[in-house]
């Protein structure tokens, strides 16, 4: 079953039956026998057969990208946490979120994962988190220890009923999760824009003075980012399992840190609604 997660959709190679070979000068390509098949020539073998990829995608190979983009994240949100001035923090915050938003989809679309493509994300991304969470703890001390620890969590919570209770996202329920995370990503950067402009929807509030309407699109967003790390973990098991290539781990890196810094940025914000 094909993955609906946004993000990791688009690699054929997280599709079971799906299969790859290398040719010279020609990049992967559809082939008509499954990893390590035997066909008519053997095991990818015989006359004008293109020489099998060695590299197969592992958990350990998702594991440690996953750890490397989350490093360069970390280290652009030290930077901006210890450099930038605060009346930048805001445009920065701003800015940022929307060079992002308008990054992931550019990069995710793409059906060549392009490596560098993450790591700019991931840069960037960084800045955006280090003025976003600076800004946070200005306003509420120690919000942001226990918005990365909710999320610590909340991350072992989603893995841990995956593994144990499993818990999956698929078929019909899947779909309407995807349409929610892309309507959700579209109403969010239309009010970024509207931000700039002087108009305050009101569903992005924050503090003990936050509306319904932004305790609704808070919980919502909570939720949605648990469903994507659930497709995440299915897609990437899936991705294992029919032995994709091992560049395919950047795309599972890069979902699992995207929806990772959704969750952060949704629990930070419903922690100052309890904070005056």
């Amino acid at each position: 079953m094909r993955t609906n997660n946004p993000i990791l959709s688009r690699a054929d190679a997280f599709t079971p039956g799906y299969t790859t070979t290398y040719a010279p000068n020609q990049g992967y390509a559809q082939a008509p026998y499954g990893y390590g098949a035997q066909g008519p020539y053997g095991a990818q073998s015989g006359p004008n057969m293109p020489q099998q990829v060695t590299g197969r995608m592992t958990i350990d190979d998702v594991i440690t990208k996953t750890a490397t983009l989350m490093l360069v994240i970390v280290a652009g949100a030290g930077l901006v946490w210890l450099l930038l001035p605060a009346q930048l923090l805001a445009p920065v915050a701003v800015i940022g979120s929307i060079v992002t938003a308008i990054t992931v989809w550019m990069v995710a679309l793409r059906r060549e994962l392009p490596v560098a493509g993450v790591f700019v994300y991931a840069g960037v991304e960084g800045l955006v988190l280090g003025a976003f969470s600076k800004l946070f703890e200005y306003m509420y001390p120690g919000i942001v220890l226990q918005a990365v620890v909710g999320t610590v969590i909340s991350a072992f919570v989603v893995l841990g009923a995956y593994k144990y209770l499993n818990a999956r996202v698929r078929g019909r329920l899947a779909q309407i999760v995807t349409v929610s995370i892309i309507a959700y990503a579209v109403f969010a950067l239309l009010s970024l824009v509207l931000t700039l402009f002087g108009v305050n929807t009101g569903a992005f509030a924050i503090g003990a003075g936050a509306g319904p309407f932004a305790w609704l699109m808070a919980g919502i967003g909570v939720v949605l980012s648990a469903a994507s790390l659930l497709m995440d973990f299915d897609a990437i098991e899936n991705g294992v399992r029919m032995g994709a290539p091992e560049k395919e781990s950047w795309r599972g890196a890069f979902g699992l840190i995207t929806s990772l810094v959704w969750m952060y940025t949704q629990l930070l914000r419903i922690l100052s609604f309890f904070r005056n």
